[in-house]
């Protein structure tokens, strides 16, 4: 699933080459991608002949700035979008097509089917279910070790758990939690309360690294992700623990494990990573 490097790779190279582009017509393959409005003719109505001014990004979310509404798009497992010449073939796991003033068309493609488009109001945007609950990005100026303390101190879940609740972070997935609790020194099952000042101040610091390094990587690719240029990630070339079983450590040589926390397969070294008497 593409996290926050992967989604802000994919904003800058939309936003390169859609800013000021008007959307002529919406084609819907697939009716379930459109998760707001319910009715599909709505939604291609409403997009119509709306410019495309800007796209943000909050946590794993793009939001694409039209002239009257947001599209949120969660691109969730598989999802990805190509810009292609409007005569192109269509392929087979394409289901939203924006057609454009420049003759292009930009088209979304899923495997698997589950990523999801909501377009709603300016008005609407602050309070969408989608973003509200969602905490802090994971740069220096919103992510504090004072805040990060003030979310762990009541949650008694696993820390491993927590870095992937949206709540508390936004946008680190499964990959990034591994690389940062590994940077941190800290075992991916200790209880999220349970963390020192010294431990909270390492996992604040290797948070704000390991994704910043990430987003300038351009992400990670393991099995399918690639920009709308269709270009991989480099990051997975840094990887220190995930996908690394049975691999030596690079800090200590100490062989690389992977254990099930959280109901997910998770890589740790058992020597940089101890589980102290606090968890």
């Amino acid at each position: 699933m593409p996290e926050l490097p992967e989604v802000e790779s994919v904003r800058e190279g939309l936003e390169r080459l859609l800013k000021g582009r008007r959307i002529t017509e919406a084609i819907v393959l697939w009716d379930r991608i459109i998760a707001e409005p319910k009715e599909i003719n709505q939604f291609k109505n409403e997009i119509k002949d709306q410019i495309i001014h800007s796209i943000d990004r909050r946590g794993k979310f793009l939001l694409f700035n039209l002239t009257d509404f947001v599209l949120i798009s969660h691109l969730r497992m598989e999802g990805k979008y190509r810009i292609e010449k409007s005569n192109s073939s269509i392929s087979k796991h394409t289901h939203v097509i924006f057609k454009l003033d420049s003759g292009e068309e930009l088209r979304y493609l899923d495997v698997r089917k589950f990523g999801r488009m909501s377009l709603v109001s300016y008005k609407a945007i602050a309070k969408h279910p989608s973003l509200i609950k969602l905490g802090p990005e994971p740069i220096k100026e919103a992510l504090t070790i004072e805040a990060l303390s003030q979310a762990l101190k009541k949650r008694k879940k696993t820390i491993k758990a927590t870095l992937l609740d949206q709540s508390v972070v936004a946008g680190i997935g499964n990959i990034y939690a591994e690389e940062i609790l590994f940077n941190a020194k800290i075992h991916p099952s200790r209880k999220a309360n349970t963390l020192t000042k010294s431990e909270l101040s390492r996992l604040t610091y290797s948070i704000l690294e390991i994704i910043d390094k990430a987003v300038k990587a351009g992400g990670t690719t393991i099995r399918t992700y690639e920009n709308v240029f269709g270009e991989l990630g480099n990051y997975q070339s840094n990887l220190k623990v995930y996908g690394r079983t049975g691999l030596p450590c690079v800090r200590c040589q100490t062989i690389i494990e992977k254990i099930k926390v959280a109901q997910r397969g998770t890589h740790l070294c058992p020597n940089c990573q101890k589980l102290t008497s606090e968890g």
